[in-house]
């Protein structure tokens, strides 16, 4: 097999779920792929049948991104490997108990997979795109990370960290050729919901969209140049409308006095 022309996606949490259908939607669109996860046979599974139907150049590298040893191996070779250009940083884990039912243990783990790790991957990526002028990183937030009474405040903290990680990123890579997109799921049909206490049937099937169709969606929003992808949202407008408002807030934010209704009567 030749090295594919796009280059390699690199995919966390590709085991299953989003992350599975984007490995295979990216290996038919012609990327080699290497694909990260914890569970080494699903990932040999997935490679196997994806190279056989894509014949493109697919690797496993199984990983529990929690262990510092496993990321280590994960960050050196986002570092060293120029073949890749594409990150898609998907793994993750979530929380839908409220505050006063919830493990802070549990939540400590959450922030370490959804935050840190997703930052380390990200600066281990980054540089070399900088360095060959191209490269492209997908960052799966969630609508909770501008709705976080949605959820557990704490996975939509993890998820506005994502957001605006991204946003600082956008702006510092501007003018280095580097994309950047947050995706912004809602409730989608994955292993996701069980595993972070609420079962899938417990969710009103009008708000469920299919992993496949959040992917397609997310993809048709990549190539269409947005920098944040909310699959679900009816009108881009109300999206755009959301953007100026934050932006018009923005020169305002840090000025040498207090706002005239903070202040007391002389």
């Amino acid at each position: 097999m030749t090295q594919s022309r796009l280059g390699t996606a690199l995919i966390t949490g590709a085991s299953s779920g989003i992350g599975a259908v984007y490995a295979e939607r990216l290996a038919r669109r012609g990327h080699d792929l290497i694909l990260v996860a914890r569970n080494r046979e699903r990932l040999n599974a997935l490679a196997k049948r994806l190279s056989d139907e894509t014949g493109r150049n697919i690797e496993v590298l199984a990983a529990d991104l929690s262990d510092r040893a496993d990321l280590a191996r994960v960050e050196e070779r986002l570092k060293t490997d120029a073949s890749i250009s594409l990150l898609v940083n998907n793994a993750g884990i979530g929380a839908t108990q409220p505050l006063l039912e919830s493990n802070v243990d549990t939540l400590e783990d959450l922030l370490t997979l959804n935050v840190n790790v997703l930052m380390r991957l990200t600066y281990a990526a980054v540089p070399g795109f900088v360095t060959r002028g191209d490269g492209t990183l997908i960052n799966i937030a969630s609508i909770v990370g501008i709705a976080p009474e949605l959820l557990n405040g704490v996975y939509g903290g993890s998820k506005a960290f994502v957001l605006a990680f991204s946003q600082s990123l956008r702006h510092e890579l501007a003018d280095k050729n580097v994309r950047v997109q947050a995706v912004l799921p809602g409730a989608t049909a994955t292993e996701f919901w069980g595993a972070a206490g609420t079962p899938l049937e417990h969710l009103p099937e009008a708000i469920v969209m299919r992993a496949e169709d959040m992917v397609d969606a997310a993809l048709s929003g990549l190539d269409q140049g947005e920098f944040v992808t909310i699959p679900a949202l009816p009108d881009i407008a109300d999206l755009d409308a959301y953007e100026a408002a934050r932006q018009k807030l923005m020169p305002n934010l840090s000025l040498s006095k207090a706002a005239a209704r903070y202040r007391t009567e002389d």
